[in-house]
């Protein structure tokens, strides 16, 4: 099964390391083009190579790693998806210039991170992600942990839980099985509309716990 990354910053690199320790083949990809990846995919080795956006999208699965704010234009900008699994990867944040008003916002909760939440009108950020990939089969997932540790699965005597939605059964079954190839331990938070909201940052009970199966 091919295996696309769109966006190469600190979620789409970690991604690409957690499957180059598996062997597992993707193609990387960035609005800066293959030529500015080459360090990266030397560092991860033969498993992954560096590609157009374009050519990224076609994958069977393709991972959604892009800043929310930069998502719409990205994806919208690509050919139709026919089906094929793109895993959303996304947070509705935008991420602060620290010398701005913004970063010292008192009302902001989350100013001291660098980042404030984007108010999407009631909706999920996954509702929202959906239409900018229309026909695909999207799964959420990738999202909830710190991407820095991504590339190491297991720890502590046991292995990172990452949480994954969707609607579709089969799409879910192929990145369940990718999640568990991967070495984290799979765990199922049902439909998008449920498991979306759960494991979304900012606010998602469940976002940002770092849970381990023993």
């Amino acid at each position: 099964m091919s295996i696309g990354i769109i966006g190469a910053g600190a979620l789409g690199s970690n991604i690409a390391r957690a499957l180059a320790k598996k062997g597992i083949a993707a193609t990387i990809s960035n609005s800066r083009g293959p030529a500015s990846l080459a360090s990266l995919v030397e560092e991860l080795g033969p498993s992954i190579k560096a590609g157009s956006v374009e050519e990224a999208a076609q994958a069977e699965i393709v991972f959604a790693a892009v800043r929310w704010t930069d998502a719409e234009k990205v994806f919208t900008a690509l050919p139709a998806w026919n089906g094929r699994i793109v895993v959303d990867g996304t947070n509705p944040v935008e991420f602060l210039d620290p010398n701005s008003p913004d970063a010292k916002d008192p009302t902001n909760p989350l100013a001291a991170y660098g980042i404030k939440a984007v108010d999407l009108g009631g909706k999920h950020s996954s509702e929202v992600f959906s239409q900018f990939v229309p026909g695909a089969r999207v799964v959420k997932a990738f999202n909830h942990l710190d991407v820095n540790v991504l590339p190491e699965p297991k720890t502590a005597g046991g292995n990172r839980v990452l949480f994954y939605s969707g609607d579709d059964a089969d799409a879910k079954a192929k990145v369940r099985g990718l999640i568990e190839a991967m070495e984290f331990f799979a765990v199922d938070l049902g439909a998008l509309d449920v498991g979306g909201p759960l494991a979304s940052l900012p606010f998602g009970a469940l976002s940002t716990h770092n849970f381990i199966k023993l």
